[in-house]
């Protein structure tokens, strides 16, 4: 069975496209190949700053005959009937159809259609090209000459490598052209060490190949060749690396050969916050800071990543690096002491002409809503009212500072720093840092109660804001981050057990606002989302949001857990099958009869033993349920629903519903009404699946 290879070869690839180009072409290519009619044992895709590539293994070497019947007219059906059955079937004459019968439809044509299978070779030389046309880049454009015949791709391709191998028997090329560009067996190595183009015959000899020419074709190994480097270059030093994840993979996927070297920079510029030293030398340097283990405090050195072995063992490049990372770092510094001499507070009236939203206001208005939105939730999470107001009012200032215009990433941090350095309280600093938090599902959430104020207070504003002027997500569209926002409320007040009515603070939030339900509806599906990951169950939130005076996360979140818990025992499922008996049994008669059955349960009409006892069960059960669910005691009010599973058992195993007697009949049916009203002070059952 062949093997395939396949490179696609072009200018440098911006890094942050190479990992989903590489999982794009895997998936396109052996999408196509399956629908073709081929399958393969194995697909393993690549990228480096200068090509794709993908290797598929096990690849059959023809796609199958397939043999398919169609059906045709009715014989002696009209001439024009059979000649369009002759055209898509492909036949030159009626005589080349088989007649088969069917006893009801009679005799009727039908063309035997053989498709022979096609080679391996004929299906990639088809597919690549139209591929290769159709790349899905997020970026492109058309490079060449212009006109039709250039090809539109992120930078300029210069070759593609084509083969089709079998162990033993040699490779050769799979023949095509894209815009010119003929396939190939021949490909480059590192752009600098090893430029000379070099023939390839299968993957083995591909990957040693380029390594031998200073090319490390999977993106994991170059990452893990830098973090191991740095790690040890840190460790001969005595320090720590600070290990970044996402510049690790930015990194990987700027060199083919990474050699990991260490440059330095002036102690003086240590006295700027750590982060900012950090963000400067990431963002325009794209180097890795290195911290003292024992003191958590960063080192004046950092480490970068060169794509070639110097001859002077990378001095030059090191030094080069350094002079950028001092003159940035200068820039930083310049920053940051520039906002120290003039504070927030005189930053404010900045704010008065920055626009927040056209609709909405600027952002010295959006400052003043979440002063009095914080002032005024501050008494229902335990904050002091002055300082949560002082903490909202300085909240934005850091977003008209140097700093932030330079690094927007570092909003809210130099806020807190800022405000430490004029001597504010430090919960107001903690509060201007945290109340953007939590901006994801593994981000921290505020704990601290000023930080917990205006942290729901940035958020609230945000979402009754663009609800009021309409402006919601759409599908997939959410260009104001409102999902995060919501579920940024929900995370705050469960992780931190805050009781509060979400109906009272939108109105808090906005007096004037008109949408209460329509944004507690936007809730309640961000809250499934939430309780979905932590392993809750869609319908069971439906079912207690459709008690319809469900507003409280806490209370919400804590009553669908124990409805969940309950459902998962043997009388919770047997309660749920008995509740549907009941309710099925309802529906039809009240269809049937245009009436509800609703009302009391007369004691003279209850003849048997078992239909005695459930009326004594649901009259116990509800009035306990009722109680537990008002002191709030979800367990007890489950355990009290479940004292009516062996009663109702009973009732549906010995009493017939449906008695001859009418007046029995609708005492059964006004009982079975109690059933669904009882487990109403829970949940609407009606809503739960399974």
């Amino acid at each position: 069975m062949p093997d395939l290879l396949l490179e696609l070869f072009s200018e440098e690839i911006p890094a942050r496209m190479q990992r989903r180009a590489a999982e794009d072409l895997k998936k396109l290519i052996t999408g196509g190949l399956v629908d073709a009619g081929l399958t393969y044992e194995g697909a393993r895709e690549f990228a480096t700053p200068r090509r794709l590539a993908l290797s598929i293994t096990g690849l059959t070497a023809s796609s199958p005959d397939i043999s398919e019947e169609r059906k045709g007219p009715r014989v002696g059906a009209p001439e024009k009937a059979l000649e369009g059955f002759l055209r898509g079937a492909g036949l030159s004459s009626i005589d080349e159809a088989i007649i088969q019968s069917d006893p009801k439809k009679g005799d009727f044509y039908v063309a035997v259609i053989n498709k022979p299978g096609r080679k391996a070779e004929d299906i990639i030389a088809d597919l690549v090209p139209d591929v290769v046309r159709k790349f899905p880049w997020p970026k492109s454009q058309k490079w060449g000459q212009a006109g039709e015949g250039a090809l539109r791709w992120v930078r300029p391709l210069h070759s593609i490598l084509c083969t089709l191998s079998v162990e033993g028997e040699g490779s050769e090329i799979v023949p095509f052209s894209v815009e010119g560009i003929e396939s190939g067996n021949q490909t480059e190595g590192h752009r600098f060490h090893a430029k000379e183009r070099f023939p390839v015959k299968r993957f083995e000899d591909y990957v040693t190949a380029l390594k031998e020419r200073k090319v490390v074709l999977d993106l994991d190994e170059r990452k893990e060749i830098i973090l191991n480097d740095a790690r040890t270059l840190a460790f001969a030093q005595g320090l720590e690396l600070v290990e970044d994840m996402g510049l690790l993979e930015e990194v990987g996927g700027l060199v083919e050969w990474p050699v990991v070297l260490m440059g330095e920079f002036e102690q003086a510029f240590l006295d700027m916050p750590d982060e900012v030293i950090q963000t400067s030398i990431r963002e325009h340097q794209k180097c890795f800071v290195l911290k003292d283990g024992k003191t958590g405090k960063l080192a004046n050195k950092f480490i970068l990543v060169s794509n070639l072995v110097a001859p002077d063992g990378g001095k030059t490049i090191v030094a080069g690096n350094q002079k950028v990372v001092r003159a940035r770092l200068s820039d930083a510094k310049f920053f940051w002491e520039t906002d120290l001499k003039t504070g927030l507070e005189t930053r404010l009236y900045k704010l008065d002409s920055m626009v927040f939203h056209e609709k909405l206001g600027t952002q010295s208005e959006r400052v003043q809503r979440l002063v009095n939105l914080s002032e005024a939730l501050a008494p229902l999470v335990g904050a002091d009212t002055a300082l949560a107001g002082r903490a909202a009012k300085l909240a934005k200032a850091d977003l008209v500072s140097d700093m932030v215009f330079e690094f927007t990433e570092l909003q809210g941090l130099m806020g807190r720093y800022y405000a430490l350095a004029q001597n504010e309280d430090s919960k107001v600093a903690d509060a201007i840092e945290m109340h953007y938090k939590p901006q994801g599902p593994s981000d921290d959430v505020p704990t601290e109660p000023v930080s917990i104020a205006v942290a729901l207070a940035d958020k609230l504003d945000l979402l009754t804001g663009f609800w009021a002027i309409d402006e919601k997500p759409t599908g997939s569209k959410d260009p104001f981050a409102l999902r995060r926002a919501a579920l940024g409320v929900i995370r705050i007040l469960e992780e931190n057990g805050i009781r509060l009515s979400l109906l009272d603070i939108f109105k808090k939030a906005r007096a004037d606002f008109a949408q209460e339900d329509d944004l507690l509806s936007f809730f309640a599906d961000r809250l499934s989302v939430y309780l979905k990951d932590k392993g809750a169950r869609h319908d069971l939130l439906d079912a207690v949001f459709a008690l319809g005076d469900q507003d409280d996360i806490v209370m919400i979140s804590k009553r669908v857990e124990a409805l969940g818990s309950f459902l998962s025992s043997d009388d919770g499922a047997n309660l749920l099958a008995g509740y549907r008996r009941a309710a099925n049994i309802l529906r039809a008669e009240e269809k049937k009869s245009g009436t509800s059955f609703e009302g009391i349960v007369e004691g003279a009409h209850l003849l048997e033993a078992a239909e005695i006892a459930l009326a004594a069960a649901i009259e116990t059960a509800r009035v306990a349920a009722q109680e537990a669910v008002a002191a709030e005691d979800f367990e007890a009010a489950m355990s009290a629903l479940a004292s009516l599973r062996a009663p109702v058992d009973a009732f549906f195993d010995k009493v017939l519903v449906n008695d001859e007697r009418a007046e029995v009949r609708e005492n059964r049916l006004r009982m079975l009404t109690q059933i669904r009203e009882t487990t109403r002070a829970v949940a609407d059952f009606s809503k739960i699946a399974g």
